[in-house]
């Protein structure tokens, strides 16, 4: 008997130690399916949030986007009756395009582009002899994606401040496309009249930059140049 004790104590302390790496095992592969799910949980309400922010962005640009065009349309009104007639039937592509898409995250690049053409076209009515305008787009950029309207504020803002009638002025908008980049480019001359764009971005411009920060963080750089005579803004973005 006294020999069978310590044997009966060997296999008592073993078994007792695989059972207590059992439940701490146990334990432990709870205690990670736990984490797990709150990082779950937590992703899923991050991008909740994320998508929630995206379509207010979006909202704004739309009602902001359409209350300018209108307003070119009203001054292109009592000027010439077959311009504003055709800039009444290139609104509606753009509303179209706008409502039809308007749920979709991300549009092909060529699409975005062939509808900034159309908006630029419409712009086109309204420039004088004293506004140079420059547009330089590529054919194609097949294979990239853009999210819905992302370059829309920084054209309008350059038809805004960089149209005059009575000094000389310009506007050079270009867009360039590498197989995992896009790099968009807008500048325009700043008259005496429009020196406000100094010490204000806009609204535009301020959405811009809150649905790039949710977008593309750090995959992407925005660099804004202000002087006395021109506006210029380089955005550049990693796909």
């Amino acid at each position: 008997m006294r020999l069978k004790l310590p044997l009966l104590g060997r296999h008592m302390v073993s078994y007792l130690s695989s059972s207590l790496f059992v439940v701490f095992l146990s334990l432990g592969i709870k205690v990670i399916e736990r984490q797990f799910k709150i990082e779950k949980m937590q992703k899923e309400a991050e991008k909740a949030k994320l998508n929630a922010e995206l379509a207010i962005l979006k909202n704004q640009i739309s009602p902001h986007f359409f209350f300018n065009t209108l307003n070119n349309i009203h001054y292109l009104i009592g000027k010439n009756n077959e311009d504003s007639k055709n800039a009444v039937i290139k609104l509606s592509r753009l509303m179209r395009y706008v409502i039809n898409e308007s749920g979709q995250d991300n549009r092909p690049l060529n699409d975005e582009i062939d509808f900034m053409n159309n908006y630029i076209d419409l712009m086109r009515l309204r420039i004088g002899s004293k506004t140079k305008l420059n547009v330089n787009f590529p054919a194609e950029c097949n294979g990239l994606e853009i999210p819905h309207l992302l370059f829309v504020s920084l054209i309008e803002n350059a038809f805004k401040y960089g149209i005059s009638v009575q000094e000389d002025s310009f506007i050079n908008i270009s867009l360039a496309c590498k197989e995992n980049s896009i790099m968009f480019k807008c500048e325009n001359g700043v008259s005496e009249n429009n020196h406000g764009i100094l010490s204000s971005t806009g609204i535009g411009l301020e959405n811009l930059k809150k649905r790039l920060s949710l977008i593309y963080p750090n995959r992407h750089t925005l660099e804004i140049e202000r002087t006395k005579d021109k506006f210029e803004v380089n955005l550049t973005i990693q796909t």
